[in-house]
C-alpha cells in the first residue's frame, strides 16, 4: 500500500514538474492605435502613414518594455494629481504630465549623467529657474518645486512658439534648434519637421505613454490600485538641524525622512572647510540652513 502511495506521489510530482517546465506562450500583438488622437489640443495627423508609423514604433517599444512601463503605471497614481494641479495653475495642458513620465519615469532619482530629477533639468537650467543644486540639496528631486520650475520653463518656451507641440519638442532639443529647423525647412508644424532622432521620436513617446497610462488594459497591462501613502504634513526648518533628531521628533527614522524628501543629498562628500565636516564625514546628518533661508520637509502625519 505504502509503495503504491509513493509511486502515485512520484508520478504526480513528475507530471507537475513537466507542466511547470513547459514554456508559457506570450501573446504578442501590434498595439492598438486609436482613430484619432490629440496632444495639448492639437490633432495628431494619423492619416499620414509616416506619422502613424512613428506612433506605432513608440507604442511597440513601450508596450513591450514591461518592467519600465509597469513601474511607470505604479507611480502614476501617486504623482499625477499633484503634477496636473500645478500644471493647471500655470495654464499648461494636462498632457505635459506625460512629458515628465518619459523624462524620468516619475522617479525622483532619475539621472542621465547630464540631467536629473522628475523633469530632468541640467544643473545650469535648474539654477536659472531657481532650483537649488548643491552637494547637500538637489531640488530637481522635489516634486512641487521642480514641477513649478518646469512650468516656468515651458511657459517661457511657449511664448516663442505659441504652439504646445513645438514647445514640447523644444523642451528636448532647445529653443534655438527648433527655431532654426523650422526656418530652414520652411514649415510650421512639428509633424512636418525632420529632426534629430531623439527629438523626432520625442512627442510620439509622450503620446505612446499617454495612451498606455490612460488605457493600460488596452495594451495588456493589469494594474491594481496602489495603496495610498500615509497622510503627510509639512515642517518648515529655518535653522541648522540634525536630521536624525528631526526624524526621531516625528517618530520616524532617517530612511523614512529621506523617502519623503528625496531632495536631500545622502552623501555630500564633506570637505574640511564645511561647517559640519566631522558630523558629515559618512553621510549628511547635520543639515545647514543659511541665514534667511528655510526648507520644507515632508513627514508622515502621526
Amino acid at each position: 500500500m505504502n509503495k503504491k502511495i509513493l509511486l502515485y506521489a512520484f508520478i504526480y510530482l513528475l507530471g507537475l514538474n513537466f507542466v511547470m517546465a513547459q514554456p508559457v506562450a506570450q501573446k504578442v500583438t501590434m498595439p492598438h492605435i486609436p482613430a484619432s488622437l490629440e496632444f495639448a489640443g492639437e490633432k495628431v495627423p494619423l492619416e499620414n502613414p509616416m506619422i502613424r508609423e512613428q506612433l506605432e514604433q513608440e507604442l511597440i517599444k513601450n508596450v513591450y518594455k514591461h518592467s519600465s512601463t509597469l513601474m511607470i503605471l505604479s507611480r502614476v497614481g501617486r504623482y499625477k494629481e499633484k503634477i496636473v494641479s500645478i500644471l493647471a495653475k500655470n495654464k499648461i495642458p494636462e498632457d505635459f504630465f506625460y512629458l515628465s513620465v518619459i523624462e524620468s519615469e516619475l522617479w525622483p532619482y532619475a539621472n542621465s549623467g547630464k540631467a536629473a530629477g522628475f523633469w530632468q533639468f541640467r544643473d545650469t537650467t535648474a539654477k536659472e529657474y531657481k532650483l537649488e543644486v548643491t552637494k547637500f540639496v538637489d531640488q530637481r528631486r522635489d516634486l512641487e518645486l521642480s514641477t513649478q520650475a518646469a512650468c516656468n520653463f515651458l511657459n517661457n518656451l511657449n511664448k516663442t512658439f505659441r504652439n504646445w507641440t513645438l514647445t514640447a519638442a523644444a523642451y528636448n532639443s532647445g529653443r534655438t534648434a527648433i527655431m532654426n529647423t523650422l526656418k530652414a525647412q520652411a514649415v510650421q508644424s512639428y509633424y512636418d519637421l525632420h529632426l534629430t532622432l531623439e527629438t523626432n521620436d520625442y512627442v510620439f513617446r509622450i503620446l505612446a505613454l499617454k495612451l498606455i497610462c490612460e488605457n493600460p488594459a488596452n495594451y495588456g497591462f493589469v494594474v491594481t490600485k496602489a495603496e495610498p501613502l500615509e497622510p503627510t504634513e509639512v515642517v518648515e526648518v529655518k535653522e541648522d538641524v540634525d536630521l536624525i533628531e528631526l526624524a526621531k521628533k516625528h517618530n520616524i527614522n532617517y530612511k523614512t525622512l529621506k523617502y519623503y524628501n528625496p531632495w536631500l543629498v545622502y552623501n555630500p562628500g564633506s570637505i574640511k572647510s564645511d561647517k559640519y565636516y566631522e558630523q558629515n564625514k559618512l553621510m549628511n546628518v547635520m543639515f545647514e540652513v543659511k541665514e534667511g533661508k528655510s526648507y520644507k520637509f515632508v513627514v508622515p502625519r502621526r
